[in-house]
């Protein structure tokens, strides 16, 4: 586990604020990810860098059982491949889809752990995607998708841990990487 630096003490401002969680990946695909997400994201409101969101409100009150949980997680789940396999339209935005069945088996675990905890958006199911635009005119990214599915061709990524991040009310604060380090079946 790699952590930054020490949390703000209880009761100071962000001690509470909500956290994330997202899917560490291989250093090519992030990359990939990442070069999309510059060139099509409005620049304005790029404030956070490209990610394959797992949860997107956990409690920051509960941050040291969350890490106790995700420390334990990532020491039994092996790495694992994530297929790309097409892009989505969000109306604002676009969005590449994945898919990965030992993806959908983490997820479940880490959900039913912390089912008290869960808001109504992290309850509903869970499409694994990367969005590399949002909050665009809609013609602007109807034109992203043509674009990028012309040039689209299905790859392999692979998921090597997963990363949690304090909401900021805009930019993420990053708090700590969980690197897979079970062996693979």
């Amino acid at each position: 586990m790699i952590l930054s630096p020490d949390p703000p003490p209880l009761g100071a401002p962000g001690a509470g604020a909500p956290l994330i969680l997202t899917l560490a990946m291989d250093e090519r695909s992030t990359a990939f990810f990442e070069t999309q997400r510059r060139r099509y994201f409005p620049p304005e409101r790029n404030l956070i860098p490209a990610h394959l969101t797992l949860f997107h409100k956990l409690p920051g009150e509960n941050r040291a059982a969350i890490e106790r949980d995700l420390a334990a997680a990532a020491a039994t789940q092996a790495r694992f491949p994530l297929e790309v396999t097409g892009l989505r339209f969000l109306g604002r935005g676009v969005s590449y889809a994945l898919h990965s069945p030992a993806l959908a088996l983490l997820r479940q675990g880490l959900a039913s752990t912390w089912a008290p905890w869960l808001g109504p958006q992290d309850r509903q199911g869970h499409r694994p995607h990367v969005t590399v635009q949002n909050k665009a005119d809609p013609e602007t990214a109807k034109s992203v998708l043509a674009v990028l599915q012309d040039r689209f061709a299905p790859f392999t990524a692979t998921a090597e841990g997963l990363q949690l991040w304090r909401y900021l009310g805009g930019p993420w604060d990053h708090l700590a990487t969980f690197a897979f380090a079970g062996e693979p079946p």
